[in-house]
């Protein structure tokens, strides 16, 4: 008996010992994201928080609020730049999420199965090109079309951006506000016209705000492609170095170019004042998702208790 005992004992410690294996290595798998989050996090702010301190320090009220970015001077401000990320993603989150919703409507509801499988591929094709291309796109189509038109007799300006975000952000919002609308049960159709609405009164009265915490998640990713990009936006911004934009004419410095077109050579304070910039746009960019992931869990219990 003690010897089947103890022949179990090891035949179960055997079993064990590749879970506990397998459970180590899924914990460290998940430990990496967090990981490289803190690295990233340690580097940035010890590097970006350098120039406001010391001796030789830089006044961080005058970084925050100057609207003039010229390092051969020693004059480093960066809230025009904010601004211009600003109001360049707030454009294309204006004008995306109604077209991205729209054509999830009427790919998850209205357009046949052959329409579908055309649409689809194309809005994947979208998602998978290369940012420079949009900015290739942009400078070569949309800035010459401004051109014409602008009264300032210029095409690189804050509405061509907003024009190439607002196409870069499609795919994202397109993809995942289909998915939450697909994902809304048959029952709430069914009740609905039951009741004698229309289709499109049941997708814009009950379809729609079922799938409202996954449309508020697509916005969300779709804001921070927007704020995030680079390249496509340095080739059609106008890079200015001074100057908060009076209109959608007016040339732009997003915060992202500014580090993109300087790191390759800046060295010292010039240096440092780049990776400031990096805090203030990392920050600025944790502030906009948390509150919009706090306003998504919102929403979303408030339309599961209706």
């Amino acid at each position: 008996m003690k010897k089947n005992a103890y022949k179990e004992n090891q035949i179960s410690k055997r079993k064990e010992y590749p879970e506990k294996v397998f459970h180590g290595i899924f914990l460290l798998s998940a430990l990496v994201s967090v990981l490289s989050v803190i690295a990233i996090i340690v580097f940035v702010f010890s590097k970006g928080l350098k120039p406001f301190f010391g001796d030789d320090a830089y006044s961080f009220l005058k970084f925050i609020t100057g609207i003039k970015w010229d390092p051969g001077h020693d004059i480093y401000g960066v809230f025009y730049m904010i601004v211009g990320s600003v109001l360049a993603t707030l454009g294309a989150i204006v004008l995306g999420v109604p077209i991205g919703l729209l054509t999830a409507v009427f790919i998850a509801e209205l357009a046949p199965k052959r329409l579908v499988a055309l649409i689809k591929p194309a809005i994947e094709l979208l998602a998978g090109i290369p940012s420079v291309i949009y900015g290739a796109f942009g400078l070569g189509i949309i800035v010459p079309l401004i051109n014409k038109v602008s009264p300032t007799g210029q095409g690189e300006s804050l509405l061509a951006v907003i024009c190439v975000l607002t196409i870069m952000v499609l795919p994202t919002i397109i993809s995942l506000s289909e998915a939450s609308i697909r994902a809304v049960p048959k029952s709430y159709r069914e009740a609905s016209y039951g009741l004698g609405a229309s289709k499109i009164q049941t997708i814009f009265k009950s379809v729609v705000p079922a799938a409202r915490s996954g449309i508020l998640t697509a916005t969300v990713l779709g804001i921070g492609r927007a704020i995030g990009e680079t390249m496509a936006v340095m080739m059609i911004a106008g890079n200015n170095i001074g100057g908060l934009p009076t209109s959608i004419w007016s040339k732009i410095r997003p915060l992202t170019t500014n580090i993109a077109m300087e790191m390759g050579y800046a060295s010292g304070r010039h240096q440092d004042m780049l990776f400031a910039t990096g805090v203030i746009l990392f920050l600025f960019i944790m502030v906009i998702n948390i509150t919009l992931i706090k306003l998504t869990g919102k929403l979303g219990e408030q339309g599961s208790r209706n």
